[in-house]
């Protein structure tokens, strides 16, 4: 697929490039469209236990992600898919938070969904968003 643009960031993003064989974003016409994103420390890849901390780190992976591949972040996300181990009030809770802080000024579509186990053991939340970046997709098409 020659006409796509894949992004992976330095770190855990090129780690699994390697380990896994896939990347960590697509550009699509003026869509960022990511891979799950989980708790991971973007560098080491470590895990902390806490969902909420765990949560809070897949929601600035997935900014780190989004602007790797040349995007402003959240504030361009319509739509998140979010896979929970387990789906519980912390787990939504800290969802929510996050939202709110990181979309203050919108709401995307959201689907949330409970299940029985993610890419790594330690993994508790794995998130993925699609973003609406026309001007990036001007300046990625000029490259």
């Amino acid at each position: 697929m020659s006409n796509l643009k894949y992004y992976s960031y330095e770190g855990v993003g090129k780690k699994n490039v390697e380990k896994y064989s896939y990347n960590q974003a697509v550009r699509v016409g003026d869509r960022i469209e990511i891979s799950g994103q989980g708790g991971w420390h973007p560098t080491t890849g470590e895990f902390k236990s806490d969902i909420n901390e765990q949560i809070d780190q897949a929601f600035a992976n997935v900014e780190l992600t989004l602007k790797d591949a040349g995007g402003k972040g959240w504030s361009q996300v319509y739509r998140v898919n979010s896979y929970h181990l387990p789906l519980d009030d912390a787990a939504l809770g800290a969802m929510v938070r996050n939202f709110k802080t990181y979309m203050p000024n919108h709401q995307p579509i959201w689907t949330c969904i409970g299940v029985q186990r993610l890419g790594e053991d330690p993994m508790r939340v794995e998130i993925e968003v699609v973003a609406h970046d026309p001007e990036g997709a001007q300046a990625a098409s000029s490259k």
